[in-house]
């Protein structure tokens, strides 16, 4: 970091400058107002030899600098670096388990489904979501899924009806079964 300027430093970079403790602890002190090596030691419990090196680094990493004899923050590196190195957008498309999970908190609240999806996609997230309830392999009778499905929504036979057309659910004889849907595999999870 020595050989950057402030203006080339990436946020990593400056991150990794306050990873250490003892320079996250310096810099806060500067920060909070102490202006020599000696008050920021006393703020911080640090030894002065373990407070001039956090400082040494800091200043060589562009975080602090001398101004009128007295150390000062400078803060601004911090909006200079993020500028200059924008966070980067995935190319590919969007993480599936967050699409999951912003449709999850739209339309569930408290663990109860509030309202059903218009669209296709939207619905089926869900009603994955909803599946997990029933136990792959296990058969269950027609009053034990209605139970299952009050849990999450009122129109429990909408529901039902919605697992069953989407074949998450099949049905014979008044049995149900999970026949779709994603199936976690991790025993620990």
């Amino acid at each position: 970091m020595a050989s950057e300027t402030v203006s080339e430093a990436t946020p990593e970079v400056l991150i990794g400058l306050l990873a250490e403790p003892d320079r996250l602890a310096a810099f806060a002190a500067v920060v909070l107002g102490a202006g020599d090596p000696a008050e920021v030691a006393e703020r911080t419990g640090l030894p002065a030899r373990t407070v001039l090196a956090a400082l040494r680094r800091l200043e060589s990493g562009g975080l602090v600098a001398m101004v009128d004899g007295r150390t000062t923050a400078r803060v601004d590196v911090f909006k200079e670096a993020v500028r200059a190195h924008p966070p980067t957008s995935p190319e590919t498309d969007p993480d599936p388990d967050r699409v999951a999970s912003a449709v999850l908190r739209t339309f569930v609240r408290d663990g109860r489904i509030v309202q059903f999806p218009a669209a296709r996609g939207k619905r089926r997230l869900l009603l994955e979501h909803v599946v997990a309830t029933f136990e792959p392999g296990v058969r269950y009778p027609e009053r034990e899924v209605n139970a299952l499905l009050r849990a999450w929504h009122d129109d429990y036979a909408a529901l039902r009806r919605y697992l069953v057309d989407e074949v998450l659910l099949t049905r014979e004889d008044g049995v149900y079964w999970r026949s779709g849907g994603p199936v976690d595999l991790d025993p620990t999870g």
